[in-house]
């Protein structure tokens, strides 16, 4: 059973996870190496294999290209990796078909007259350039008025060179990514809790736990072969228990032994009920949490005022099934548990994340096989946009506040202090979209991805991109919908046609080589983004280039640097290492000969105040703890305990609005189907958005199965079909992928989700909230 390997023919369409490897609790993960090449080419006709890892999805699943007639010809899972045993998803199976596409950008292109044209490198470079110089040089914007909006899908090395441009380049704060969507909660919940960020667990605690807990976590669908591990547990001999919280019953709620379907808007609630019953019951280790955090007697209080028929009245469930949930946390001897949308786009996103690590901590469960926790991200690189920052915050970990992580960047890149902006936190993307919007952000440079179609309020995002005074680049591998909006276009190289690192949620690094060349004129954003430096001539204190590489290993090595003696320490690694070990986790100093499994063996937390990644803020309102009053109760070391109420989220149903709406994503798409929409199965298998509707108000609506219907609010309408299930009643469930680029001029914007989710954010991690809308339903006019 352990250790075997099987290749399977399935249609991984109709069967996303495959076949079943069972195994046994503290066996090793059996491999099983799944394969997917075009129609006609077999294994002995592919010219060679090229080492890679998923770009479209955040697990990290390890495979090669198969390459045939310098062409991408299909995929293969590296049996020998940590992460995935060879497993692959089917957006791995079938996504690579996307870079083949016919409609792929391959030249420039610039807006004249209103249109855009085709163009070429120089004329395109220029014309960002002159408008950079031009705004830096205006006594009235300076370089304040640039801004970055990047993505969660390019390489470490690309990200890492970015943020100097920006920082030490330019000079300017406004540097974030579309993690801000996904994955900034994950951040801000790990340093509230530990004092930076870096997860605490690893995947490898599936094959080891007792008990797995999956908060707002659709892991069936956002990391299937993560979700492959666990059903491989649940089907062996010695199953963990499984707790799920989530509205809708979905693949994962099928299987848990305790299904927790909170109103959207009260996981907060929910949390500190859990901890009411976890605390009365002396369900915690007094040592530990008396010797290793601090806070503990705030969060007894707080808890305390959340009883279970409390809580059962605010969420909607059912008292008992709360006091399950609690008693099997409380008295397992190995908890796992991960976290995502569900938690970090809802509201008191931070504060609700943060209460997870509440109760690893009180139960003393992290640090030991089976124990972890894992605040899940939900691109592929998106740790490294955090790592290298990229993200909104300072490289290396480091903490924008304390100026002597300030001087040691300025030291590594050869400027002055002042020449890197750190009065006040880098600023967050809805802010640089509100500083654009309100003219005193004049140049936005968007690479690899879609905000017309993934941020809230689309509408207004519609306004602020077709601006013109907002001068806007788009560097991407199609015409977007962004694109469409966009000053100057940049045809740019994907996945299998460059070469870099990218870290994923369980800090385990891979190295992905290029397999092919990129289409026409494209090129790899690492050369772009250095052409950009050399153009703008941008020069250290001694006046050598700042940008001192030209190559993805010459940029890894400077990331290194940057690294070094940090929690995310690079200085063990290289590329060779890469090659030969194959995926391997950080932290790997610098004469180490294996990665790091799981965080905090030696129960002691980077919080300490000259150590820390932030000062912390008040998780429920946001507001910033100063240095000098973090400084004078310095944890030394010791976790932070933080407690929140809960309160009520801005929109409630109502009469007139009586539905929550919820968005997410869906098992065959990604982010806004650039890649997964062109490729035929992933598309065939989800082509239209729809809207999933509880069966109770579907026949009180007399709403069938497949009716095109109507959802509306006061921000917009969107059209979608009726798909009747598993959805607590009330709530209306809507898939965000879906923009316009593929649809007839006459159906306009009417099935984007994010016309109608509002600009709000959570204000501990900025990061938006897409799950609290209200919403009306109908049945669509005919």
């Amino acid at each position: 059973m352990a250790g075997s390997t099987t290749r399977t023919a399935i249609d991984r369409i109709e069967r996303p996870w495959g076949d079943r490897t069972p195994y046994t609790r503290g066996e090793r993960w059996p491999t099983r190496v799944d394969t997917q090449l075009a129609g006609g080419v077999t294994e002995a006709d592919v010219d060679r294999w090229v080492p890679a890892a998923s770009l479209l999805h955040s697990n990290g699943d390890a495979m090669d290209i198969a390459v045939k007639d310098e062409t991408i010809v299909g995929v293969r899972g590296r049996g020998a990796d940590r992460v995935n045993a060879g497993r692959l998803g089917p957006k791995d199976l079938y996504g690579w078909q996307a870079n083949n596409s016919a409609d792929r950008l391959t030249r420039p292109l610039v807006r004249r007259g209103g249109e855009l044209v085709e163009s070429d490198w120089d004329t395109a470079m220029d014309a960002i350039v002159d408008r950079c110089r031009a705004l830096i040089s205006d006594p009235d914007h300076g370089p304040e008025a640039i801004g970055f909006y990047t993505s969660g899908q390019l390489y470490l090395e690309e990200y890492y060179t970015l943020g100097v441009i920006a920082r030490a380049g330019i000079g300017t704060p406004h540097l974030d990514g579309n993690t801000r969507l996904c994955t900034a909660t994950a951040a801000e919940a790990l340093k509230e809790s530990f004092g930076s960020d870096g997860q605490p667990g690893s995947y490898s605690d599936v094959d080891h736990t007792d008990t797995i807990a999956l908060f707002g976590h659709n892991v069936a669908a956002t990391q299937t072969v993560l979700w492959m591990r666990i059903l491989d547990r649940l089907d062996g001999p010695t199953p963990p228990r499984l707790i799920c919280v989530d509205p809708r019953r979905t693949a994962v709620a099928e299987r848990a032994d305790i299904h927790l379907a909170p109103r959207p808007g009260t996981n907060l609630a929910l949390m500190n009920g859990l901890l009411h019953e976890i605390i009365r019951n002396h369900w915690y280790e007094p040592d530990f949490v008396t010797d290793h955090t601090v806070g503990f007697a705030d969060l007894a209080r707080t808890a305390a005022d959340y009883p279970p028929a409390r809580v059962a009245d605010i969420c909607g469930i059912d008292a008992g099934d709360l006091m399950d949930a609690a008693e099997l946390i409380g008295t397992t001897d190995r908890l796992l548990s991960t976290v995502l949308q569900g938690f970090y786009q809802s509201h008191q996103a931070t504060a609700a994340a943060v209460q997870v690590n509440n109760i690893h901590l009180l139960r003393a469960m992290l640090g030991r096989p089976g124990c972890g926790v894992l605040q899940m991200n939900g691109q592929p690189t998106a740790q490294n946009t955090r790592e290298c920052g990229a993200n909104g915050d300072l490289p290396g970990f480091r903490n924008w506040a304390n100026e002597d992580h300030v001087h040691e960047l300025a030291e590594l890149w050869d400027v002055s202090v002042d020449r890197i902006p750190h009065d006040g936190p880098p600023t967050h993307a809805m802010e640089i979209f509100r500083l654009a919007e309100t003219g005193s952000v004049r140049l936005l440079w968007i690479s690899a991805t879609n905000p017309a179609v993934s941020l809230p309020e689309l509408a207004r995002i519609r306004d602020i991109l077709g601006d013109e005074e907002l001068f806007v680049v788009a560097q991407d591998l199609f015409r977007t919908e962004t694109a469409e909006l966009a000053d100057v276009v940049l045809p740019a190289a994907t996945w299998g046609e460059k070469t870099g690192t990218f870290t994923n949620a369980d800090r385990t690094v891979h190295l992905a080589e290029k397999a092919v060349d990129p289409p026409g004129a494209a090129r790899a954003d690492l050369d772009i983004f250095v052409d950009f430096a050399a153009r703008m001539d941008f020069r250290d204190q001694h006046g050598r280039p700042l940008i001192r590489w030209a190559d993805p290993e010459g940029a890894f090595r400077a990331w290194q640097r940057c690294s070094a003696g940090r929690p995310c320490d690079y200085t063990g690694f290289s590329y060779e290492f890469l090659r030969a070990a194959g995926g391997t986790q950080w932290p790997l100093p610098a004469g180490s000969s294996a990665g790091t499994e799981r965080l905090y063996v030696d129960r002691r937390f980077p919080t300490d105040a000259d150590e820390c990644e932030t000062f912390g803020k008040d998780i429920a309102d946001g507001t910033p703890v100063s240095p000098s009053d973090y400084r004078a109760r310095d944890p030394h070391g010791r976790a932070l305990l933080k407690a929140a109420t809960y309160s009520q989220p801005r929109e409630v149903p109502s009469e007139a609005y009586p539905f929550s709406l919820i968005t997410g994503r869906t098992l065959y798409h990604f982010h806004t189907r650039t890649k997964t929409g062109r490729a035929p199965e992933l598309q065939a298998a989800a082509p239209e958005v729809w809207v999933q509707v509880n069966p109770d108000d579907a026949r009180t609506l007399e709403i069938e199965e497949g009716q095109m219907l109507e959802i509306i609010n006061t921000r917009s309408r969107v059209h979608a079909r009726a798909r009747i299930g598993d959805v607590r009643p009330g709530v209306l469930f809507l898939p965000f992928h879906y923009g316009y680029w593929d649809v007839d001029d006459s159906a306009g914007h009417d099935r984007a989700a994010n016309e109608l989710t509002p600009t709000d954010w959570d204000p501990a991690s900025k990061q938006p909230i897409f799950k609290t809308s209200v919403a009306a339903l109908r049945k669509a006019p005919r």
